[in-house]
This record gives C-alpha cells, sequence and structure tokens, in this order.
C-alpha cells in the first residue's frame, strides 16, 4: 500500500485542516475490493442520490451513520447457527461491509429505501440562509484601470 505524507504540504498552509483530514483519511482508506457496488446521482441541483446492491441484506442488518461529513453505510450479516448447508458453489457475497462517502459541507441525509436488493439514500445540500448573498448582490469584479 503506497502511503503520502502531507505534512510538507500543510506546514504553511492556514485554514485547510479539514481538507488535510480528508486527505489523510482518502490515502489510508483502502477501497479496492469495490464491495458493494453502488452508483451517485444528482437527483436535481441541490438533491443527490447514492444507491448500494446490498443483495441478501434485511433492513436491520444495514446500519447509515453520518459523523464529520461521512456516511458510513455498514452491513452486518448475522450469524447463523448450526448451519450445514453443503454449498457445491457459493458465488452469493453474504459478508459484511462498510462502505464511506465523504460528504461536501451542509450535507446531510433526508431518506433511505430497502426495495429490490439496493439500499437508495436520499441525500440534500442546504445553504444556511446566514450563508447565501442576498439576491443580486452578485457582481463581477472591475479589472484594474490601465496604466
Amino acid at each position: 500500500m503506497l502511503t503520502y505524507d502531507f505534512a510538507p504540504l500543510l506546514r504553511t498552509a492556514v485554514g485547510f485542516e479539514r481538507l488535510a483530514r480528508q486527505a489523510e483519511a482518502a490515502a489510508r482508506f483502502d477501497d479496492t475490493n469495490g464491495y458493494p457496488p453502488y452508483d451517485i446521482e444528482a437527483a436535481g441541483e441541490d438533491h443527490y442520490r447514492i444507491t448500494l446492491a446490498v443483495a441478501g441484506f434485511s433492513s436491520g442488518e444495514l446500519e447509515i451513520e453520518t459523523q464529520d461529513n461521512t456516511l458510513t453505510v455498514t452491513g452486518k450479516k448475522a450469524e447463523k447457527q448450526g448451519e450445514t448447508t453443503g454449498y457445491l458453489h457459493k458465488g452469493i457475497a453474504s459478508r459484511g461491509f462498510a462502505r464511506r462517502f465523504s460528504l461536501a459541507d451542509h450535507v446531510r441525509v433526508t431518506g433511505a429505501n430497502l426495495a429490490d436488493g439496493l439500499l437508495t439514500i436520499d441525500l440534500v445540500r442546504e445553504i444556511p440562509e446566514a450563508m447565501t448573498p442576498p439576491p443580486g448582490s452578485r457582481s463581477r469584479a472591475k479589472p484594474p484601470p490601465a496604466c
């Protein structure tokens, strides 16, 4: 596994702590197994949808959690006691998983639905009113006068 050290880049950076944490987390996170597969859609200007293929999992075996701008979807299969099935071929994945997604500021989960083996998570970006500029206040910066 390749490791990156971002410390030299951040010695002179001010206010980029969150970006640094995200970069380090991305470098540490091993996402090479690709399980479960997922899609990310833009469902509108500020609406998004993540769909994960979680065939074989019930809603009680899935957990959705957001913390520090990270959405984590966890699947835990219940242990089957005394199962004596002799598989000739076992190709359907039944292992647990934890899939993480980095969320932008002000993005929150608005709902989730499990149907036909697909877990759909709806997200919305809601910028606080105090942070939005008043209408008509956007103006282009004038170029400096020519000398």
